[in-house]
């Protein structure tokens, strides 16, 4: 029998808080209030990294939390690359390619995701968590200082590697699991069950 977990928590406070104020961002893009939008964008930016951290660290890891997070991290990160092409795009364009291949990359892995699970994939690899920490970086920067290309291709270019694996790691799952570590260990205990 699997035990209850406890989802009244402040990690997934922080996700719902993130999930609440989609709309004040998107309306933020799309009445061209950059001011207002950078604000919120970067609090929901450095909350992303909050909530997981939080989460981790004092063992408030749960299924809802991970899928709550996973949901509010897909949200934040739509508005924010909304928001680079509404008020960045300029910089950005000149070095487009990489954000397109990793845009596609990132919606490969939730189709894998919907038609292996039909559910969305809350896994937080290690490969993955430290991409949305260089993203979340490199996006707070472009929208507070300014467009940093060597910043833009670490982020985004690690980022590619990160959904490359973690495709891999929902090819090879039998389901989804919060805080599975990466492609290695996958292998690894799919070796161990078999000897």
């Amino acid at each position: 029998m699997q035990q209850k977990e406890n989802i009244y928590n402040l990690p997934n406070l922080i996700s719902f808080y993130r999930l609440a104020v989609f709309p004040l961002i998107l309306w933020f893009v799309l009445s061209g209030n950059e001011p207002l939008f950078v604000v919120f964008i970067c609090i929901s930016l450095v909350s992303d990294i909050l909530d997981g951290f939080i989460a981790r660290t004092f063992g408030l890891v749960t299924r809802f939390g991970a899928a709550l997070d996973n949901l509010a991290d897909v949200g934040t990160y739509i508005l924010a690359v909304a928001g680079l092409f509404r008020f960045r795009w300029e910089p950005v364009q000149p070095h487009s390619w990489i954000l397109f291949l990793f845009l596609g990359i990132f919606a490969l892995t939730y189709v894998i995701a919907f038609i292996r699970f039909r559910k969305m994939p809350g896994l937080h690899l290690y490969g993955g968590v430290i991409a949305g920490y260089l993203q979340g970086i490199f996006l707070f920067v472009l929208f507070v200082w300014g467009f940093f290309p060597w910043l833009y291709y670490l982020a985004l270019g690690w980022g590619v590697l990160a959904y490359i694996e973690k495709g891999f790691v929902l090819m090879h799952l039998d389901d989804i699991r919060a805080n599975t570590r990466g492609l290695y260990w996958v292998l690894r205990e799919k070796r161990h069950r078999r000897q």
